[in-house]
């Protein structure tokens, strides 16, 4: 499939930045070789049902390393796969794997007050609201707040 030129995603995933292109959307396995081209990165991984690419995390260590401060993001390209959960099992999957593979400390994810969503996700995935940077950004002439969101590993390993 060809990439879309205005994908709906780019709406969610902080549209005040304008990012890129958009992935195109393809099969898993077209996505693995394409890939294979690319040095291995242990902080980005796709998010694949039924044989197909639908998303990706991200994580990178914010500043100083070694302080066991690390950035989550979660991305589901297609609305057809919005508002069934993907995102959230997405995220704790990426929460667990990052405490897993780093020393972690406290993990953080920021969105945008417009962004429901991922708000709603990480709260079901156990993260709390921290600050929120009222009217920080700007899209479509409507001024929204800055959300971060935070898991300290303790209340990972204590959730159900």
């Amino acid at each position: 499939m060809q990439a879309e030129p205005a994908p709906e995603w780019k709406r969610w995933d902080a549209p005040y930045f304008h990012s890129s292109a958009a992935p195109k959307r393809t099969s898993l396995e077209a996505f693995l070789e394409q890939a294979q081209g690319m040095m291995p990165s242990p902080h980005l991984h796709i998010v694949a049902l039924n044989g197909e690419c639908i998303g990706q995390t991200t994580r990178w260590e914010e500043a100083p390393a070694g302080g066991g401060w690390w950035e989550l993001g979660v991305l589901i390209f297609d609305p057809r796969y919005w508002g069934g959960g993907l995102g959230t099992q997405a995220l704790r999957q990426c929460t667990d794997l990052t405490f897993h593979d780093t020393d972690a400390h406290v993990l953080t994810l920021t969105t945008w007050s417009g962004n429901e969503r991922m708000l709603r996700a990480a709260l079901r995935a156990g993260w709390h609201e921290c600050p929120r940077i009222p009217q920080a950004r700007v899209w479509q002439g409507r001024r929204h707040d800055s959300v971060k969101m935070a898991l300290l590993r303790r209340e990972c390993q204590n959730r159900s």
